[in-house]
């Protein structure tokens, strides 16, 4: 493919809106300018996308398209006076998110410009990181409190390691780290063939400790398998099939700790993946009434309604995003989306980069970024601006199933 445009406008402006905490209500309706942007653009490039203008349509694309369907058809049986409301935030944000990324990033240069800008905005903003995890004060959402516009509450959250934990821009401390821990692989590998090994280092250390900041065990979780993945494809590069080796150390580890264990395996990784036991113990108690939710709704799932817990389980938050798919939707919004996310990953990790260095590095740190992502996703939530973020940079991984690869020299 020729040289493009690095990246579009329409990118830009939405990765920097992505930290404008700012936004109105119009009567129920609560707008920040992502939603705006995103509210803009869905339906023509859903249009362009199945007219065919981002290359081939893909299963995944349906696939997406089914699951935001099936979550409308959910909430029109469970909460027939709020679908509307709710339905059209999931597929701005969603749908949105992915479409942005399907459209607007369609090659390795655009892919690279992506990244770039990405890591500058964590680097400019690790300052201000570090004055809220000594304060407790987001600068971003109090500058933006000061113009009379709405903004994410500012939240008081018990300190860790006598730290305050950052939220900068969002609406939790555990999407910023998720924020930042998007950009581990995405860049260390990714732009392997772009940075000297000692700015790619220097940049990542900065990436980490961002990420640290916000003190949230699911965002670590991500950054800390990423690093192990890098780990282990730097020790075994000489191993052909070390990724294979890897995924049947990994299912056997599965099927032993499921052998020993009184506990569902992933029960057992939830209660590693924590900062204390009483979090383990929390997000154990959420998964076992989870799936009791799920079996009692499995076809629609429970919609908006209030879930069945235990009188003595105060907590309101589901910490595992791909529960709280299956359990508010039903399994077919789960299968829609974890099948189409699934598909893509593996047929791009499965495509003959062997001949193109520089693609084989971006393929690899998009893909090591979305594994470590899963995981991540079965120990927090999202919402708001970084479920659409997670989904736009899944989108704009894609290009890649319509790539030819070039010649080593190039």
């Amino acid at each position: 493919m020729g040289r493009s445009t690095p990246v579009s406008m329409v990118v830009l402006i939405y990765m920097l809106l992505l930290l404008l905490p700012a936004g109105f209500s119009i009567g129920s309706v609560y707008l920040t300018g992502t939603r705006i942007l995103l509210a803009c653009v869905i339906v023509p490039l859903a249009v362009r996308l199945f007219c065919g203008h981002f290359g081939r349509i893909q299963l995944t694309d349906i696939l997406f398209l089914l699951h935001f369907l099936w979550v409308g058809l959910s909430l029109m049986i469970n909460n027939p006076e709020q679908a509307t409301e709710n339905a059209g935030s999931v597929g701005v944000e969603f749908l949105g998110g992915y479409l942005i990324g399907r459209a607007y990033v369609r090659d390795r240069h655009s892919f690279a410009a992506l990244i770039k800008i990405l890591t500058t905005l964590i680097v400019l903003c690790f300052p201000l990181a570090v004055i809220e995890a000594q304060n407790g004060t987001s600068v971003p959402i109090q500058l933006w409190q000061m113009t009379g516009l709405s903004t994410p509450p500012d939240l008081s959250i018990d300190r860790r390691m006598g730290l305050e934990r950052v939220q900068l821009a969002f609406e939790h401390p555990i999407h910023w780290g998720l924020f930042c821990t998007i950009a581990t692989s995405l860049y260390f590998v990714g732009l392997a063939r772009q940075h000297s090994f000692g700015l790619r280092l220097m940049i990542l250390a900065v990436i980490c400790a961002s990420c640290f900041l916000s003190l949230s065990s699911g965002a670590l979780l991500a950054a800390l398998v990423q690093i192990g993945l890098i780990l282990w494809g730097f020790l075994c590069r000489r191993l052909a099939q070390k990724w294979i080796v890897l995924s049947v150390g990994v299912a056997a580890l599965y099927i032993l700790v499921d052998l020993i264990s009184d506990r569902a395996p992933i029960q057992v990784f939830m209660s590693y993946a924590t900062f204390s036991a009483q979090s383990a113990y929390w997000r154990s108690a959420i998964f076992q009434w989870g799936m009791v939710n799920i079996w009692s709704a499995p076809v629609t799932g429970i919609g908006l309604h209030d879930w069945l817990k235990p009188i003595w389980m105060h907590t309101t938050s589901i910490d595992n995003f791909w529960l709280f798919i299956a359990m508010r939707f039903g399994l077919p919004a789960f299968a829609f989306l974890t099948v189409g996310y699934g598909l893509a990953l593996w047929r791009v990790g499965r495509i003959n980069f062997q001949e193109d260095p520089t693609l084989r590095q971006m393929r690899r740190g998009w893909v090591l970024c979305f594994v470590g992502l899963s995981l991540s996703l079965s120990t927090v939530h999202i919402w708001g601006a970084i479920y659409g973020f997670v989904f736009f940079v899944f989108g704009a991984g894609l290009w890649m199933l319509d790539e030819t690869p070039s010649s080593p020299h190039e």
